[in-house]
């Protein structure tokens, strides 16, 4: 939950940015930050996994292909709302608003499954 908090925090810092060493700052962040949350969001994914089953392989194939749709997703409501704004700060809002759901997911998951 704090990784998906820091890339809130990332998209929303994003839009304030005024001076290139902010550019800069934030995205040594996002690089810091990109790498663990795939290692992360992996061992969270295997923790809700019911113990019971013998075969987790297709739990993963899931994992892979919402992965993969989540990417089109992002990137296309990038594109739409840059293109629709003509403003790419607007684009990285939208961005965080993504995350937020993802943390109230999160958050609902891991209450659901104690």
């Amino acid at each position: 939950m704090l990784v998906v908090s820091l890339w809130i925090a990332i998209c929303i810092s994003a839009y304030f940015l005024n001076q290139e060493w902010q550019f800069f700052v934030l995205a040594a962040l996002v690089g810091l930050v990109m790498g663990g949350i795939q290692a992360i969001s992996r061992s969270t994914y295997s923790k809700l996994i019911p113990q019971d089953i013998g075969d987790t392989t297709s739990f993963f194939s899931f994992y892979d292909v919402t992965d993969k749709l989540a990417i089109v997703v992002g990137l296309f409501t990038f594109g739409i709302v840059e293109q629709l704004t003509n403003n790419i700060r607007y684009s990285a809002l939208c961005l965080s608003l993504f995350f937020v759901i993802g943390l109230l997911l999160l958050i609902r998951m891991l209450k659901f499954n104690k």
